[in-house]
């Protein structure tokens, strides 16, 4: 077991963290406040290979490992909430449906210009009525002639009003389950019928648009399914498990930010004539927001290590989003108490993250699903 980072991994690290806060950081208010989609950003973070941190060379890709993959995301996500959605959606939902599961041409056409940044990404799988139920979807693809017909739409798409190619879910045979779901790749600006309803106003993750979109009557070629008819559902599962990496980087990543501040303010802010970071019970809280951290970082190395190694890492991955997730809402939390009334206002970065930690239990999985899972894979 080597708990050390190699010297590419350094580097990643490094890098990131420098555009991070010279660029991220200083924006990261202002993302918040107008929920704007972060272009210029997104662009910047293209052209140093951070939208395909995990995908060959060969692929338009940077050709790293999960851990610097997750090491990308942690630190983006310390900037900006919104902008750590935007990456891992891309990368490890849209990105990764096609290099694991589209064939070469797909890769080719669809996986090149995402993992080179020239193109965004979305995933759109849940619907009004099947959140955790995936099999509940009701959107359709009729087959007819060499075409299927979509009709039906989805909900809490992250990048979906600004995605150039999204990964559909949908089913293809209705009275079979989840045997009848089938993936297919859409091109919203070259598909007829492709429609975006709206975007939501969402608590936190600003900055990442969270679309409703609808499908009438939208035709594909039988070139734009991913795979074979009937293994949409097994994609989802897994590719999902996969994301789940990137969401437990985003949660220590927000984790760290708002400990980082805490600890910051701790030293500043002067009560009864002494810094506040001399109380006993401050230090215990920054203690405590430490280890959680450390802790949460493990269990993602953890099960990227084991991902690498092409080993089972479901409950591992389960573990890391599960754990990752509330800490960064627990720290946020104590964040927001040490900095006392200040904590409650705008005026300090630390109710913006607490707000953004809070996602971090619903999407890619809840944590009761989580847990599930867990019990699962254990029992």
């Amino acid at each position: 077991m080597d708990f050390g980072l190699n010297a590419e991994q350094r580097q990643i690290r490094d890098t990131v963290a420098e555009f991070v806060d010279e660029e991220v950081v200083p924006r990261a208010p202002e993302i918040d406040e107008t929920d704007d989609h972060p272009d210029d950003l997104v662009d910047q973070m293209a052209d140093l290979g951070l939208m395909g941190m995990p995908f060959p060379t060969e692929y338009g890709g940077a050709g790293l490992d999960y851990h610097s993959y997750a090491i990308g995301i942690e630190e983006i996500s310390r900037g900006s909430g919104g902008l750590g959605t935007i990456v891992a959606a891309h990368t490890s939902l849209a990105g990764n449906m096609l290099y694991e599961f589209g064939d070469e041409s797909q890769k080719e056409e669809y996986l090149t210009p995402l993992a080179a940044g020239d193109d965004l990404g979305a995933f759109a799988l849940s619907e009004a009525g099947a959140g955790s139920d995936v099999p509940a979807m009701t959107t359709s693809a009729e087959k007819e002639g060499d075409e299927y017909v979509l009709n039906g739409g989805k909900l809490w798409t992250s990048n979906g009003s600004v995605a150039d190619t999204v990964t559909v879910f949908a089913k293809t045979d209705p009275d079979a389950g989840n045997r009848g779901i089938s993936s297919f790749v859409v091109r919203p600006e070259e598909d007829d019928g492709f429609i975006v309803e709206n975007t939501e106003h969402k608590l936190g993750d600003k900055g990442c648009q969270t679309a409703e979109l609808r499908f009438d009557d939208l035709r594909l070629q039988e070139d734009r399914l991913i795979g074979d008819e009937g293994d949409g559902f097994v994609q989802a599962l897994k590719t999902l498990n996969g994301g789940r990496i990137s969401i437990a980087a985003r949660g220590v990543g927000i984790a760290r930010a708002a400990k980082e501040a805490a600890a910051d303010y701790a030293t500043d802010r002067e009560q009864f004539d002494q810094p506040i970071s001399e109380f006993q019970a401050i230090q215990h809280k920054i203690a405590d927001m430490d280890t959680k951290v450390q802790a949460a970082k493990l269990l993602m190395h953890k099960a990227a290590d084991l991902k690498m190694r092409d080993e089972e890492y479901i409950k591992e991955a389960a573990q890391a989003k599960l754990y990752a997730s509330e800490v960064s809402r627990e720290v946020a939390n104590e964040s927001i108490q040490v900095h006392g009334g200040y904590g409650y206002t705008k005026d300090f970065p630390v109710e913006r993250y607490y707000r953004d930690a809070k996602l971090n239990e619903i999407y890619e999985g809840t944590s009761e699903v989580l847990r599930n899972t867990i019990a699962d894979r254990m029992l």
